[in-house]
């Protein structure tokens, strides 16, 4: 068995020893799904001031710069589909082992996945919510303004209708930010996948983790500044990285039977 696929064993069996996962995805994750990260040379931010399109003062002053940029984006967001890696954390969740996804993506790719817990730190563009009445709108609802550059506006009062996703500027829900550090404190295994953790505070999640003594896997394509707290690193595309894992997962606990909490092979 070579190098790579001894790590891919280890981290199938730090999988099976886990008494709860839970995972963290970035931007990287939907990379592979035709999703540019934003920060990357050609993403959203190079073509967009982020300070004139995204922040929250500016939606405020003047929301059509966003609904501007939102016409360009959204297109991409609507034909983007869940890649293996999302596919493979899903099927983690049937199989008992990811408790939760903590996800700075906006995409709804997860639950498009089938991934039943999602906590969407940076909100969602699937809907979005009246400023002044705080009606909340489907995407149905919006899409066809949103698509066209327009700003949406309620369906009950007329008033502008703001995404609920996260803009710059904006604090982040306080419930759900809570449950991801708590998820985080809880588990004895965390995932992080496709993340660069250079955006506070998700970045901070995973030390969240290490300091309640849990287990942590990057899987990235690059290092990242936080690598010194992982117990294993995986580097490459989590569309290819993340189906191994999970293959070899199924592999040990489909080959072995437990005797006293511990796996041994049928032959034995």
């Amino acid at each position: 068995m070579g190098k790579k696929d001894d790590i891919i064993e280890r981290a199938a069996r730090m999988i099976d020893a886990a008494r709860k996962v839970v995972t963290l995805t970035g931007a990287g994750i939907s990379v592979e799904s035709g999703i540019p990260d934003f920060r990357s040379p050609g993403g959203l931010w190079t073509r967009y001031d982020p300070v004139v399109y995204a922040t929250f003062e500016s939606f405020i002053s003047d929301p059509s710069k966003f609904w501007e940029m939102a016409a360009d984006l959204h297109p991409l967001l609507e034909n983007a589909e869940p890649n293996p890696a999302h596919l493979a954390l899903a099927e983690l969740e049937r199989l008992g082992k990811c408790d939760a996804v903590i996800t700075q993506n906006i995409d709804h790719l997860h639950q498009r996945a089938g991934s039943t817990v999602v906590l969407e730190l940076h909100g969602t563009y699937r809907t979005g919510t009246c400023l002044a009445c705080r009606k909340q709108h489907t995407y149905e609802q919006i899409k066809v303004s949103a698509f066209q550059g327009e700003i949406p506006r309620c369906l009950s009062c007329g008033g502008v209708v703001k995404p609920d996703v996260v803009l710059f500027g904006e604090p982040l829900n306080a419930s759900v930010l809570q449950r991801s550090n708590e998820l985080a404190s809880e588990c004895d295994l965390m995932l992080v996948i496709g993340c660069g953790l250079e955006v506070y505070p998700a970045a901070s999640i995973p030390t969240y983790a290490k300091r309640a003594g849990a287990n942590i896997i990057f899987v990235n394509i690059a290092s990242t500044p936080y690598d010194p707290i992982a117990d294993l690193i995986l580097l490459g595309k989590a569309g290819e990285v993340l189906p191994k894992v999970v293959e070899e997962y199924k592999k040990i606990t489909t080959g072995g039977r437990r005797h006293f909490g511990i796996w041994k092979s049928k032959d034995n």
